[in-house]
């Protein structure tokens, strides 16, 4: 059996173990306060909200960011596109070659197999369809076999252009 006086040791210990730890809890919290006690909970309906809403962008004049636009940054931009498409005449990938993409009509490579959507889609790769086309694929042409999620920055789209236009002469 223990006797009194290593019981109230023992006591003593645990006592002293549990104030040292509310010590240390209350200088962080002095040190690390944060005003609401759960601020993971208001970030999340602060997202959702976000979401819900979901605003539209103003379309942009890609012609406009063109004329100053860097065809370095364009290079570096056509390394997430060269894994499906090439700058060469005639050389396709997984994707048509991209070479003179300007003013060509949409789906005009004709040893490229197409979606069924893209095929049937009107008109020639303008400047600015092609931006409108890179923000959102799938979107701007829905059935499209292009699986890539876009490119939302205004520059990076003009930078690209740029280097597909450079490329191309």
């Amino acid at each position: 059996m223990l006797d009194t006086m290593t019981s109230t040791k023992i006591v003593a210990a645990l006592c002293g173990a549990m104030l040292f730890f509310l010590f240390g809890l209350w200088a962080a919290e002095s040190i690390y306060h944060v005003e609401s006690h759960n601020p993971g909970v208001v970030e999340l309906v602060a997202l959702e909200e976000v979401e819900d809403t979901e605003v539209e962008a103003e379309p942009v004049d890609i012609t406009e960011l063109l004329a100053s636009a860097d065809v370095t940054k364009g290079q570096r931009v056509f390394t997430k596109c060269q894994a499906c498409h090439k700058l060469e005449d005639g050389q396709n990938s997984v994707g048509p070659h991209l070479f003179q993409i300007i003013d060509r009509p949409v789906g005009a490579v004709s040893d490229f197999k197409y979606s069924s959507s893209m095929a049937e889609f009107e008109g020639n790769w303008t400047v600015q369809q092609l931006s409108d086309f890179l923000v959102n694929p799938k979107k701007y042409v829905p059935g499209t076999k292009m699986v890539f999620a876009g490119l939302k920055k205004d520059n990076d789209r003009a930078n690209l252009i740029a280097y597909l236009i450079e490329s191309s002469q």
